[in-house]
């Protein structure tokens, strides 16, 4: 038996009893690597993980070449971290996805932090609705820095064609910012309102999302409120 071997087993047995409530930061990193660091002690290395970026957040979020550079790292385990965000948003956007409905913009907010959460990377999405709101498909348009992503109306309008919608709602993230639109927020969100009308489709939100909060375009009055409160889909 590797001389580690004993301490990775209390230490998986901890986190079956008690969870990673019972686990320092520190800790949740040297667990983790248990899977893609096979025959070392990882506490260590999980220590140089925490030095080097200042907190889980900034680990799960830091680069894969970053990550490498850490001694006792590696491309697996280097993998591994960064698999986590995305993992994460993966399983938080499909929970439940065929029954989800937004019929608002206090829904299609919380949808939408959802998939963002951990996103460093500005991104915009696409989600399709059928006549009552409930959610389609929610798919990803386009990708950008982390301060910019550039909208197009051509695939926005293909997307919601080809899934039937009868309304869509737009978001995109603000990694380095607050949730307040741009003058070109604005302008490529009327731009696409417009392009959608043509094919007798409504954009009913664009929601901006940054870190906790979102902003939605048509409560801040740049879309038509048709019914009150809600969508109106």
């Amino acid at each position: 038996m590797a001389v580690h071997d004993g301490h990775r087993a209390r230490k998986k047995e901890q986190f079956r009893t008690h969870g990673l409530d019972a686990f320092a930061d520190h800790e949740v990193l040297e667990l983790l690597l248990y899977y893609a660091v096979p025959r070392q002690d990882t506490n260590p290395i999980a220590h140089r993980l925490m030095k080097k970026f200042g907190s889980l957040d900034a680990v799960f979020s830091a680069d894969c070449e970053a990550l490498a550079q850490v001694e006792g790292m590696g491309e697996n385990a280097a993998t591994l971290l960064t698999l986590i965000y995305p993992l994460l948003r993966r399983i938080r956007a499909s929970s439940g996805a065929h029954e989800t409905v937004l019929s608002d913009a206090e829904q299609a907010g919380r949808f939408f932090l959802d998939l963002f959460f951990g996103e460093k990377e500005e991104k915009l999405y696409e989600a399709c609705l059928d006549a009552k709101g409930r959610l389609l498909a929610c798919q990803l348009i386009a990708e950008g820095t982390n301060d910019s992503v550039q909208l197009s109306i051509r695939r926005i309008v293909e997307n919601a064609i080809r899934c039937g919608a009868s309304s869509v709602v737009l978001s995109h993230n603000h990694p380095s910012g607050v949730a307040l639109p741009s003058p070109d927020d604005n302008a490529a969100t009327l731009s696409a309102f417009d392009a959608l009308r043509t094919v007798g489709v409504e954009l009913a939100d664009h929601i901006i999302v940054a870190d906790d909060d979102f902003v939605s375009l048509r409560h801040n009055g740049l879309l038509p409120d048709r019914n009150g409160e809600g969508y109106g889909i």
